[in-house]
């Protein structure tokens, strides 16, 4: 089994910034892509960003493509979420995810195993 648990959310301004971090903890051994996704209340969670066990592939939604960057430090079993130039509208529950299925990342959210609890980004406009 693995646990993820997310920090970082809150209250911020238009334009302004948040860093996420999900901490792994269990079995790490098995988690390979991980990814950010999010979601508002009655919609369909949505991905966000994922990157690859080695750092070297990360990929975007188009929505926060040049805003946001992700990036793991497999030392202490964390992925962040650097999220700059927030806007209104993203806005949501902000969920890690864990994949363990070996050298692969996706965007799709069937593909991940395991999943945090969530953490609120509420930006204002």
């Amino acid at each position: 089994q693995v646990q993820l648990v997310e920090s970082g959310g809150g209250l911020v301004q238009a334009g302004g910034s948040l860093r996420l971090s999900c901490t792994a903890s269990g079995r790490t051994s098995r988690t390979y892509g991980m990814g950010w996704f999010r979601q508002v209340s009655g919609k369909e969670r949505e991905f966000v960003a994922t990157i690859s066990r080695s750092g070297l592939d990360t990929y975007y939604a188009d929505s926060v493509k040049g805003r946001f960057t992700i990036s793991r430090d497999n030392a202490k079993n964390t992925v962040y979420l650097q999220m700059n130039s927030l806007k209104s509208e993203d806005t949501a529950g902000y969920y890690c995810a864990a994949d363990t299925t070996p050298y692969t990342v996706s965007s799709s959210k069937s593909e991940y195993d395991y999943w945090g609890q969530g953490t609120q980004v509420t930006v204002s406009s």
